[in-house]
């Protein structure tokens, strides 16, 4: 499917994704929140695709409402919960700027690498608003109730190496380096058996909205799952006969 908003390619087992509105800081609208909705569903049915990465195309990552255009909450839902919903681990390779609406898609991703010039905010307070499409229960889940609580009401826009003392970002590398590292990390995540990284996903994603007895159910029965498949069988064969394990998604 061709798409005007974003570039999709897929490489082998990995699916990259490029917010491609360059001229408006790659802000989320709706024809753009429609197509991160399409090319979700995509990925979600190719069983090819292990790992996805998200970034976007010029000087900025996503720049949420810090530009000319008016906000659009649903538009900014759609986006997140979107990206959020992607089964496979997704990593987030933010080149530039991730404020407003685009720090929020960031936290829907798994994994955030940055560029050491990246700068990080949800400034909604500063316009009247808050936080519409996650930021608020996304936020303290990665960096603690207090920090978040703090960031938002301040509208603070801090810089990459204060979102990794955080905890808000992973890594931090110059930009230079940031595709590259982020292809490695997601042909490392690639080489990994695919049902064990979604269902690991599934695991801390769901169990943390459960109370932990609930939550320790759930690792259980996902454990359980993965003793029958194909996959499981060859990692232990793997481990036992010293080699790398070849997975095949079954």
């Amino acid at each position: 499917m061709a798409y005007q908003n974003l570039i999709y390619e897929k490489k082998a087992r990995i699916g990259s994704i490029v917010l491609n509105r360059p001229a408006f800081g790659n802000s989320i609208n709706g024809a753009l929140a429609d197509e991160i909705q399409s090319v979700s569903r995509q990925i979600n049915e190719d069983d090819e695709i292990r790992v996805v990465v998200l970034t976007g195309s010029g000087v900025c990552f996503c720049s949420g409402e810090q530009t000319s255009e008016l906000h659009d909450p649903l538009a900014a839902r759609m986006a997140s919960e979107a990206v959020a919903g992607l089964c496979a681990p997704v990593i987030a390779a933010i080149n530039g700027d991730a404020l407003g609406t685009g720090l929020e898609v960031a936290l829907a991703c798994d994994i955030r690498l940055a560029s050491k010039e990246a700068r990080f905010g949800l400034t909604a307070v500063s316009y009247g608003s808050i936080p519409t499409a996650g930021g608020t229960q996304r936020l303290p889940l990665i960096v603690g109730r207090g920090k978040a609580l703090e960031l938002i009401i301040t509208a603070e826009i801090i810089t990459a190496p204060e979102a990794h003392r955080i905890g808000l970002v992973n890594r931090i590398t110059a930009l230079d380096e940031l595709r590259a590292e982020a292809e490695n990390l997601a042909n490392k995540l690639a080489s990994k058996g695919p049902i064990a990284l979604r269902y690991a996903k599934e695991a801390i994603n769901k169990g943390l909205d459960m109370p932990l007895p609930q939550g320790l159910g759930l690792e259980a029965d996902l454990s359980l799952l993965l003793q029958s498949t194909a996959d499981r069988d060859e990692g232990i064969r793997a481990f036992l006969e010293k080699r790398e394990a070849h997975f095949k998604g079954a």
